[in-house]
């Protein structure tokens, strides 16, 4: 059984959130969760969030047992960019990208069922 939680267009540019996301691919719950708590991020805790979402969904909809869950597949897309002005020498004007991400976790307990 596999469960998946997104948080989209998170303010967070992609590149500073995949440094934290590469320290909890392919673990347990309990150690990302000791990953996550002890990184002071931005990104650590926008993931946690999203790590918890995708726990309770398979919990409560799919009646996994926590302790067996593992961190199967999760990555970090690019979401839209929004462009801003910031002003330059000499009267210029330059474009100030802040950029955001879908932020994507799948958990799986190993237990066959749709494979």
């Amino acid at each position: 059984m596999e469960t998946y939680a997104i948080h989209k267009n998170a303010m967070i540019a992609p590149r500073k959130a995949r440094m934290t996301m590469d320290l909890i691919r392919g673990k347990k719950i309990a150690d990302a969760r000791a990953i996550l708590a002890t990184t002071n991020t931005k990104s650590s805790r926008l993931i946690s969030k999203v790590l918890e979402s995708a726990i309770s969904n398979a919990v409560n909809n799919f009646e996994a047992q926590e302790n067996d869950l593992v961190i199967k597949e999760c990555y970090i897309n690019p979401g839209m960019v929004y462009k801003r002005i910031k002003f330059a020498s000499r009267g210029n004007v330059d474009r100030h990208d802040k950029r955001t991400s879908h932020i994507t976790i799948k958990v799986s307990d190993n237990k066959g069922g749709n494979n």
